[in-house]
C-alpha cells in the first residue's frame, strides 16, 4: 500500500490541494489509507464515510487533516469531515451504512522525531513551508510514504460507532430582515414572529 501510494496520482492531488510539501500531510494521507484498508472501503464519493478528526487549527494539525481528507474523500464541504479540536494527529473513520469504525493515531516516536527534525526547526524560525529546500523535505516525505505502516501508525481493531446524522436541507427562505436566502436549518424566529437568518437574529455565536 505504501509504495503504491508513493507512486499514486493521489499524492500529487493531495499536494496540489494542500498547497505545499510537508511531512504532516502525507502522514494524514497514510492514516486515511490505513483506515480505509482496515474497513475494506473505497474513497467516499458522497457521505459513505465520516471522518472524526482530532486535530486542532495549528500546524501540523491542518496539514494532517488535509491528508486525511485527500485520502478518504471526507471533506468539510460534504459535511462528513468533523474536527474534534483535541490537538492530536489522530482520527476515526466510520462507514456510515454499517457503523463500523477504526481509529488511527500517528505513533509518538514519529511525532517526536519530526518535531525535532530540520523541517520543523526551519518552520519555527518562520520559514514558509513552500520555501524550505526540497533536499530537506523530500526525504521526509519519501520516508513517510514508503515506511511500513506499523512504523508510523497505530491502527485500532474495527469497532462499532454511531455515525453523526447529516444535517441539511434543499429548502431555503428569504430572511425577513436582510432579504438573503437562508437554508431552513439556519433560520431563526425573531421576537416579532418573522423568520430571519442567524446574523440578523442577533444570536450568532
Amino acid at each position: 500500500m505504501s509504495q503504491h501510494l508513493a507512486e499514486s496520482p493521489l499524492f500529487g492531488m493531495a499536494v496540489a490541494f494542500h498547497g505545499h510539501k510537508c511531512p504532516a500531510m502525507p502522514l494524514g494521507l497514510r492514516a486515511g489509507a490505513a483506515a480505509m484498508a482496515k474497513l475494506g472501503v473505497e474513497r467516499a464519493r458522497n457521505k459513505e464515510l465520516v471522518a472524526l478528526c482530532e486535530t486542532g487549527s495549528s500546524h501540523p494539525m491542518g496539514c494532517f487533516a488535509d491528508g486525511v481528507m485527500s485520502a478518504t474523500g471526507c471533506t468539510a464541504g460534504k459535511g462528513n469531515f468533523i474536527k474534534k479540536y483535541r490537538d492530536k494527529l489522530a482520527f476515526t473513520l466510520i462507514e456510515a451504512a454499517s457503523g463500523r469504525a477504526v481509529r488511527v493515531v500517528v505513533r509518538a516516536p514519529v511525532v517526536e522525531r519530526n518535531l525535532a527534525g530540520p523541517f520543523v526547526s526551519l518552520r519555527r524560525e518562520g520559514v514558509p513551508p513552500q520555501d524550505i529546500d526540497a533536499a530537506v523535505v523530500d526525504p521526509l516525505i519519501h520516508g513517510i510514504l514508503t515506511k511500513p505502516e506499523a512504523d508510523l501508525l497505530d491502527v485500532s481493531d474495527v469497532f462499532e460507532m454511531e455515525p453523526p446524522k447529516p444535517v441539511g436541507s434543499f429548502k431555503a427562505i428569504a430572511c425577513a430582515k436582510c432579504g438573503e436566502e437562508v437554508f431552513v436549518h439556519g433560520a431563526r424566529v425573531a421576537p416579532d414572529g418573522t423568520v430571519v437568518c442567524i446574523p440578523c437574529s442577533g444570536y450568532e455565536g
